[in-house]
C-alpha cells in the first residue's frame, strides 16, 4: 500500500538530505515520539507503533528512512525537485500489503501526515 502527502513548501534535495537526519526524527514527526539511540543513518527509534530500528539513506531528490524489523516493512521518502512536480515536497510511504486493518492503515495515514505538519512547521527556517 502507498500513501501520499505533499507539503506547501519549497526547498532542494540537499536541505533535505542535511536536516532529517536520524538524530533529529522527533523534531519533524509527531508520531515519532523518541530518538532511543542513533550513530550516523541508523538508529533505533520509540513510535505510534513501538520501538524499531530505523535506517536512513540519502537518494535522489532527498532522503528514505525504513524499519526494516517492520512486519509490515514500513519505509518512506521525503524528496523534493522530481517530475512530474519538480517544486512539490512529497512524503511517500509504503508497506508491503495490499490491504491492512482499518485502523492500523489510519495510523499511517496520520503518520504521514504528521510528517507533513512537521515539515511545514519547521523546514521553513532552514531552506537554503
Amino acid at each position: 500500500m502507498e500513501f501520499f502527502a505533499l507539503a506547501s513548501l519549497q526547498t532542494d534535495p540537499e536541505t533535505l538530505q542535511r536536516e532529517l537526519g536520524v538524530a533529529h526524527l522527533a523534531r519533524w514527526c509527531a508520531s515519532i515520539d523518541s530518538v532511543l539511540e542513533h550513530a550516523g543513518d541508523r538508529g533505533r527509534i520509540y513510535c505510534v507503533w513501538g520501538e524499531f530500528a530505523v535506517h536512513r539513506e540519502a537518494i535522489r531528490g532527498g532522503v528514505r528512512f525504513s524499519l526494516p524489523g517492520c512486519p509490515n516493512a514500513l519505509a518512506w521518502t521525503i524528496t523534493t525537485g522530481l517530475p512530474p512536480a519538480p517544486e512539490a515536497l512529497v512524503i511517500h510511504c509504503t508497506i508491503n500489503r495490499r490491504e491492512h486493518d482499518p485502523d492500523f492503515i489510519e495510523t499511517i495515514e496520520s503518520f504521514v501526515d504528521d510528517w507533513r505538519r512537521g515539515l511545514e512547521a519547521g523546514l521553513t527556517d532552514t531552506v537554503t
